[in-house]
This record gives structure tokens, sequence and C-alpha cells, in this order.
């Protein structure tokens, strides 16, 4: 394969941006293909708060984080990560999580 094929993540974050909690959600439930309303329904939250933390508008606790990955039969840690990452990130607190 040659180098300039390659795409990883710092190619997808350049192209695409930061992966945040709210983007992987919502990619989460795109792939599921299952609408807005359904998924909030699921997760027991409101349309309106699915659709602020798909936006980016409202960052989940860690607590709530989990129990979302918990739902969505997913790692709690990746799903926590992500949750700090975004609050450090909109206090313009340029550190990198790391959650072992």
């Amino acid at each position: 394969m040659n180098t300039d094929e390659i795409y990883g993540s710092k190619e997808l974050e350049r192209d695409y941006g930061p992966l945040t909690f709210g983007r992987a959600l919502w990619a989460h439930r795109k792939c599921e293909e299952i609408s807005q309303a359904e998924f909030a329904r699921f997760l027991g939250i409101s349309s309106q708060s699915l659709c602020d933390i798909e936006k980016g508008r409202s960052i989940p606790s860690p607590r709530r984080a989990a129990k979302i990955a918990n739902k969505i039969g997913e790692p709690e840690i990746f799903w926590i990560q992500l949750a700090l990452q975004d609050m450090l990130r909109k206090e313009s607190f340029n550190y990198t999580v790391s959650v072992v």
C-alpha cells in the first residue's frame, strides 16, 4: 500500500473535525437505521436532549455517558472518554483524555 493512500484517525479529524460524543452517537444511530425519536425513547431521554447531544450543544456527564454506552451495548470507557474530551475542548483546554 502506498503511504499516500493511508487514511487514519488524523486524516479523519483533519477532514471532518474531531470525534465527539455527539458525532459518535449520531453515527451509531444512523448505522442502526433508527430515527432520532425511536433512539431517544430507547435511551430514555427526550428527542430534544438527543438532538442537543448529537449536535454538540450538550455534553453528557460521565454517568450519563456510561448509561448510554450500556444501553447501546458499547464499552463505557470509550463513551466516557469522548464525553470528558468534549468537556475539555469546550473549555478550550488543549489536553487529550486517556482513560485506563
